[in-house]
């Protein structure tokens, strides 16, 4: 309707000016999945609809206890393990979510979704993007570089790697984009305010530009084919990540940290040689950090004597280039828990999947 030539914004404005809004018994509801329509149209107009707007409702993603919730009211049966890589793929998205099939494993209902003839999510990249955002061409090329790099890249590296112009147009895609919880924005630990990363929080933009775009293979049943194949499992590593932060609340709720204000954002060494990675710094006002190691496991995690050094190393490597004077926490983030042997007690605090899936959280 609001189409560029349409006219239609500054005859609604007329109207609700003129009329509208001195009915007593009427009240104006605007509801779509257009969330960065909403928001630069009607919630921050700064024209004839300025202050208009009574009161808001921003339904995001279902969490992993809601949709946990969801499956049990349509009668799908999964274990959380399952849960968890089923909300990898598809993420906290009702619609999706009610496409699985009861009675079948998780792996057919991927091949169904994402890998058979007619499945119904193959072409649901460009058809999402190009009814969601009117410049959606700019904006799939965002998420298209984005999901090359975990941890993101800056507005600079944005410009410099898709081409686009570093002006107001890119402002309103990187803005439309995180309003409608496609991506995230953040500044690592210790770095100046001015350099904003953003990174891909969207698992099924992830997914489907992971294994879907481009592949070019006549398994229908490519996922039940390769489940335990190196490429899915290191899939489900980096996934992994990208859940926790979408369940700080659970992981601080776990941490008995809920009422302590934190920063959480990942951290990487500036250093070519011999540098480190953090999956998760939780940088709390109490004078504490939580370094957090994020493992998806099929059993509980063991930490070998070669994982053992990496972590020493990374723990230097951070104290030694942030010049932290807070006291640092090592903690885990993992699926069933932690296998006790010389080197468990690295880790003096582990939250698993169930803490994720805590329903007194939301």
């Amino acid at each position: 309707m609001d189409t560029p030539r349409s006219g239609f914004l500054t005859a609604f404005e007329h109207f609700w000016n003129g009329w509208g809004a001195h009915q007593d018994n009427l009240m104006l509801i605007v509801c779509g999945s257009a969330t960065s329509w909403i928001s630069d149209k009607l919630i921050n107009n700064k024209g004839g609809l300025y202050n208009s707007v009574t009161n808001e409702i921003k339904l995001k993603p279902f969490t992993l206890a809601e949709s946990e919730e969801y499956y049990k009211s349509n009668g799908i049966v999964m274990s959380r393990y399952d849960q968890l890589q089923c909300y990898m793929a598809i993420g906290g998205i009702p619609f999706y979510m009610s496409l699985l099939k009861r009675g079948v494993s998780l792996a057919q209902n991927i091949d169904m979704l994402f890998f058979e003839q007619t499945a119904k999510l193959k072409q649901e990249f460009s058809r999402l993007y190009g009814s969601l955002f009117t410049n959606y061409e700019e904006c799939e090329k965002i998420i298209r570089l984005l999901a090359t790099k975990q941890q993101g890249y800056t507005r600079k590296e944005i410009t410099e790697k898709t081409g686009l112009p570093d002006g107001g147009g890119l402002s309103a895609s990187l803005r439309a984009l995180e309003v409608s919880d496609f991506i995230s924005s953040y500044v690592k630990y210790g770095q100046s305010r001015r350099t904003v990363y953003y990174r891909l929080i969207d698992s099924f933009s992830m997914f489907y530009l992971s294994f879907v775009e481009g592949r070019r293979t006549s398994d229908e049943n490519f996922w039940q084919s390769n489940i335990r194949s190196h490429e899915l499992m290191a899939w489900r590593g980096f996934s992994f990540e990208t859940l926790c932060f979408y369940h700080i609340r659970q992981i601080k709720h776990a941490l008995g940290i809920s009422g302590v204000y934190t920063e959480t954002t990942p951290w990487s060494s500036k250093l070519k040689k011999d540098g480190a990675q953090i999956d998760m710094l939780i940088d709390r006002a109490d004078n504490i950090i939580n370094i957090c190691e994020m493992k998806f496991s099929e059993d509980d995690f063991t930490v070998t004597s070669s994982y053992n050094r990496q972590l020493r190393h990374k723990m230097t490597a951070f104290c030694e280039e942030t010049k932290c004077r807070k006291t640092l926490h090592l903690t885990l983030v993992t699926t069933y828990g932690l296998t006790f042997n010389e080197y468990s007690g690295n880790f003096p605090k582990v939250i698993t999947m169930d803490d994720l899936f805590n329903r007194s959280v939301y």
